[in-house]
């Protein structure tokens, strides 16, 4: 039983990662744009910079999807999860 709970804990804190990079990338073109309105000169050094990081936090999401899609493939369904609980509450 502990092992399933592991399991949507796992598939939780996914979500919370995924939310995360959200965050992050909000953060990333925030500043990406904070600093081109400083320096207009420097618009695409700062823009390639940026997308090579929004990069790098989409890949990170995208691994985390997959993640929890294999995790809750792990998870078992609901007649199974009943059937366990009778057997240990006898």
């Amino acid at each position: 039983m502990i092992y399933f709970a592991a399991l949507v804990l796992g598939v939780a804190f996914v979500a919370i990662a995924s939310s995360g990079c959200g965050i992050g990338m909000g953060l990333c073109v925030g500043g990406a744009l904070n600093a081109m309105a400083r320096q207009p000169d420097l618009y695409g050094k700062f823009q390639i910079v940026m997308f090579i990081g929004l990069a790098f936090i989409e890949s990170l999401t995208i691994y985390a999807l997959v993640i929890s899609f294999i995790l809750l493939g792990r998870l078992p369904t609901t007649e199974e999860v009943m059937e366990i609980i009778k057997h240990t509450a006898k």
